[in-house]
């Protein structure tokens, strides 16, 4: 390491706990809301040209109307494999094919499923707050060995103030973009 062994590097510490966020956003973006939304087609791969390739690189996604997603696939040779994939995804979505487009109405949901889906959004939560400590764990143990370094009693807990005050801060954000988005599962 280049870094001298008394220092602790917060800034890779925080990068590491907003990854954790990115990815829980993109997890949010793939459950299905009752809205029609072109991220539900993200995690989607179709056997084209002899290699899985996501939906959008196949074809256009456009939202015309909030219960509608409409795919302009390019090569119409691609149009019954895009399809199938999407049949085969396990997203609920019957795919309709009117000419070069494939249409996706969004199904109104019901009570229970939008409780299915606020459970499985607190378990991407869960997952993140998980993974927001274990970063908070690395910290500490920088810390740890910083102290085996020569850290001074103060700086280690100037530290592991900061360390801490990074993990309260990151598993806020988790909360409030949890209870966000629950709400909207369960706006009718």
């Amino acid at each position: 390491m280049s870094q001298d062994a008394t220092e602790i590097d917060l800034d890779a510490l925080q990068r590491r706990m907003d990854g954790a966020m990115t990815a829980l956003r993109a997890e949010f973006a793939s459950l299905r809301t009752g809205r029609a939304s072109a991220s539900i087609l993200e995690p989607i791969q179709v056997d084209a040209y002899g290699q899985m390739t996501p939906i959008n690189q196949l074809g256009t996604i456009n939202v015309p109307e909030p219960r509608m997603v409409v795919i302009n696939v390019w090569d119409k040779g691609m149009i019954s494999k895009v399809e199938r994939a999407i049949r085969d995804s396990g997203i609920g979505i019957n795919p309709v094919v009117d000419g070069p487009l494939i249409r996706l109405p969004i199904p109104e949901l019901n009570e229970e499923r939008r409780r299915e889906l606020t459970k499985v959004a607190a378990q991407y939560a869960e997952q993140a707050k998980v993974a927001i400590r274990n970063v908070r764990r690395d910290g500490m143990d920088q810390i740890k060995k910083a102290k085996a370094a020569g850290l001074s009693e103060d700086d280690q807990k100037m530290y592991a103030d900061e360390v801490q005050e990074l993990t309260d801060k990151s598993i806020a954000v988790v909360d409030r973009a949890l209870d966000s988005k629950q709400a909207e599962i369960m706006q009718v």
